[in-house]
């Protein structure tokens, strides 16, 4: 049987990311950078390539991240002995702090060792390039073996001597008390290049270990409630992070279902806008200046400053405009969820949101930005003119739904907080700046929401304005409005909708996006620390604890969280680990600790 989602651990290098399953195959891998062409794809079709590391003999499982890394240690237990497997994909030697992943040498490493009697390890190594589409030739070199295929290639080296089989490589070692045994898989790009270094395993390991706590040490300075929780969020957030641009991935993999056995499958090793300014308070609650900083200059490059353009509401993570997707047909997907998808068509949306998420983000980074380039403060005046001339418009929404185009209360939102951002960020916006005009459209914006989003038939704000999705249906999306400063928590009409949100699209603490559609998919994890973050700030922390601690019994047995959860038995659906899910896990955290300190 195939694992699930929840069975699989990230590895990072700041660059690229592999997820690790908990019998110790590396099931996804695409190096050099997040959003290229796997080398093992097994979690989305069981020929697709896998590279597994195991004993031979049925073994018990314990798992955990060494700590303040994104190292893995996974100790097999047999009859027979104990083995334990560290699993890195290595940082640069020499880099700390947040420099590392600068100069990934994109190179995933294994290291075993036994701790006890005697274990059998069992290593099987099956590139398979392009998302499984190639079989490659495997070439035996002085050190180990190398693909052949195309421009890129993968060299394996270590101490385990394999056979090759095809396109597969098996071998076996008997290991004692004591005994270690490293393993390597380092890509290299070009068609005439080889490695210029092999690495040593366990020096990279070593390495790769101090070169994040470097960075944990530096950074992970969050005191309050779920510290834990928060520490290993931001670690996750930072593994999700492209460091040569600064760009943060939603997620590390593509087409994991949101539904098992349904078409809700998309990719998500892009960068969001969407995600910007809740992203941003979170790097700020885990004291990630640099971080924080580095992404809203990447965001500011990417976007531009063409006036007569929709402003974009994703990138690749150099920035790329064009993410037109695709579908793999000779993927099965996981668990037989298809279609495969690779690039996402959400790029040619419309989602007037994104003007406020990034002027959000100025705001929470304002300290850090005075002395504007003046191509920044254009940028930042160009979105606030466009929420000002736009945001009566019916747009695609934050859910990004294909069904067409409504008045979706979250959208108005955030254009009221494009305009009001801007408003207090004027002074440092030069010449452009149109505070006046800003403030009347962002008192209008309000007016209108007020009136139009309320619902007397619900007794709540509601997901849309009018029509068949009106403002009858509850929408999570609504909860925005106090953490985003729109009414306080405390508000009558806020805390009923909040009341009416908890009682009818939340059960134990787990919170479904909508009503009235797609029923069947699982509760939304930032929904539900949403609801936990809300609660908090309406003064009542006890509930929020009891709410995020409903989402935190499903993070997985290494902490990571995915998109969603399925409510039937708890497990994990949608892309993994989830950077949204992490944010939001750090911002309730946040409000919890900051209500708790308000009424002891």
């Amino acid at each position: 049987m195939a694992p699930s989602i929840s069975d699989y651990a990230l590895l990072g290098d700041c660059q690229s990311a592999a997820l690790v399953s908990r019998d110790g195959s590396v099931d996804w891998w695409c190096p050099p950078r997040f959003d290229a062409r796997s080398v093992f794809a097994r979690l989305l079709d069981p020929a697709a390539g896998h590279f597994s590391v195991r004993p031979g003999a049925p073994f018990a499982v314990v798992r955990e991240y060494v700590e303040q890394t994104m190292v893995l240690r996974t100790t097999f237990t047999t009859a027979e002995g104990v083995l334990q497997l560290t699993d890195a994909l290595a940082l640069e030697p020499g880099a700390r702090g947040h420099e590392i992943g600068r100069r990934a040498p994109h190179a995933l490493v294994r290291l075993a060792e036994v701790l006890a009697g005697e274990i059998e390890l069992i290593v099987e190594w099956a590139p398979r390039p392009e998302y499984g589409l190639v079989r490659p030739e495997l070439r035996r070199r002085p050190d180990g073996l190398r693909t052949v295929w195309g421009a890129d290639s993968s060299v394996l080296t270590g101490d385990v001597a394999l056979e090759v089989d095809g396109g597969s490589a098996h071998g076996a070692l008997t290991m004692g008390a004591g005994d270690r045994a490293g393993l390597v898989v380092q890509h290299v790009a070009g068609l005439d290049r080889d490695l210029e270094q092999t690495l040593d395993p366990s020096a990279a390991i070593a390495e790769t270990i101090e070169a994040w706590r470097s960075w944990a040490d530096g950074h992970q300075r969050y005191d309050g409630p779920y510290r834990e929780q928060v520490q290993r969020g931001a670690l996750v957030l930072q593994a999700l992070t492209y460091a040569p641009t600064g760009a943060i991935v939603a997620a590390p993999t593509t087409s994991l279902p949101e539904v098992r056995g349904g078409e809700a499958n998309w990719d998500y090793r892009f960068a969001w806008l969407r995600d910007a300014s809740l992203t941003l308070k979170a790097l700020w609650v885990a004291a990630c200046p640099v971080e924080a900083t580095r992404y809203f200059d990447w965001m500011a490059a990417a976007v531009g400053t063409d006036p007569d353009r929709h402003v974009q509401i994703m990138f690749g993570v150099e920035g790329e405009r064009d993410l037109t997707e695709h579908e793999l047909d000779h993927l099965q997907g996981h668990e037989g969820s298809r279609p495969v998808r690779i690039g996402n068509d959400a790029w040619r949306q419309r989602q007037l949101d994104v003007m406020g998420e990034v002027l959000e983000a100025a705001h929470v980074l304002r300290d850090q930005l005075d002395g504007l380039s003046p191509s920044t403060a254009r940028f930042l005046c160009t979105l606030a003119d466009r929420a000002a001339a736009d945001w009566h418009e019916p747009d695609a929404g934050i859910w990004e739904g294909r069904e067409g185009e409504r008045h979706y209360t979250s959208s108005k939102l955030l254009c009221w907080v494009a305009l009001d951002r801007a408003v207090e960020l004027a002074p440092r916006l030069g010449e452009h700046a149109r505070p006046q005009q800003w403030a009347r459209v962002r008192d209008e914006i309000r007016a209108d929401i007020l009136e139009q989003a309320w619902s007397e038939e619900r007794g709540a704000y509601g997901g849309a304005y009018g029509g068949a999705y009106g403002s009858h249906h509850l929408d999570a999306s609504v909860l925005l409005m106090p953490i985003m400063g729109f009414v306080p928590a405390t508000d009558e009409r806020m805390r009923a909708t909040i009341e009416a949100i908890e009682d009818e699209l939340a059960e134990g603490g787990l919170v479904h996006r909508w009503t009235g559609t797609r029923v069947e998919e699982g509760a939304f994890v930032i929904c539900s620390f949403w609801l936990a973050n809300c609660l908090a700030r309406a003064g009542e922390p006890a509930r929020a604890r009891q709410v995020f601690e409903a989402v935190l019994a499903h993070a997985n047995d290494v902490g990571l969280l995915a998109e969603e959860i399925d409510r039937r038995d708890g497990t994990l659906l949608g892309n993994f680990p989830q950077a949204f899910s992490h944010v939001g896990l750090i911002n309730a955290a946040r409000a919890i600790a900051d209500s708790e300190q308000a009424d002891p």
